[in-house]
């Protein structure tokens, strides 16, 4: 699969969801309050990822609502490693959820949509 096909692939994931924004922008993580989210973050109903829970997404200010970026992450505390995908987040939002996910016992990984790569196109069936 071409890198394009990946973005596109995964637009279609995302507009064919519902997105729960169970943690808004400004709010305290439930079980770690001093952590505030700098923006909103939730899941897709009916998407699981590896952990059998919905797949992460934050969610930025951009224009164009395509994919933006995607982080990997792997935490040592929590024995975990996930995918968050990054929604229609400008260059600023993706630099703070990549300072996010790059802190205490996590690390990131951030891979940026291209800007040759294709915004999507109609939603595949």
């Amino acid at each position: 699969m071409q890198p394009a096909a990946f973005w596109t692939r995964l637009d279609n994931l995302v507009r064919a969801a519902t997105i729960v924004i169970d943690r808004p922008a400004g709010t305290p993580h439930p079980r770690f309050p001093e952590f505030i989210y700098p923006l909103d973050y939730g899941y897709l109903v009916g998407q699981r990822a590896y952990d059998g829970d919905g797949v992460d997404i934050w969610l930025g200010h951009a224009a164009e609502p395509q994919t933006t970026a995607i982080i990997c992450t792997v935490d040592e505390v929590a024995q975990d490693v996930e995918l968050k995908i990054l929604w229609a987040c400008t260059p600023e939002e993706i630099n703070t959820i990549w300072q996010t996910h790059n802190r205490g016992s996590q690390s990131g990984l951030l891979v940026k949509r291209q800007p040759d790569d294709p915004a999507g196109g109609p939603l595949e069936k």
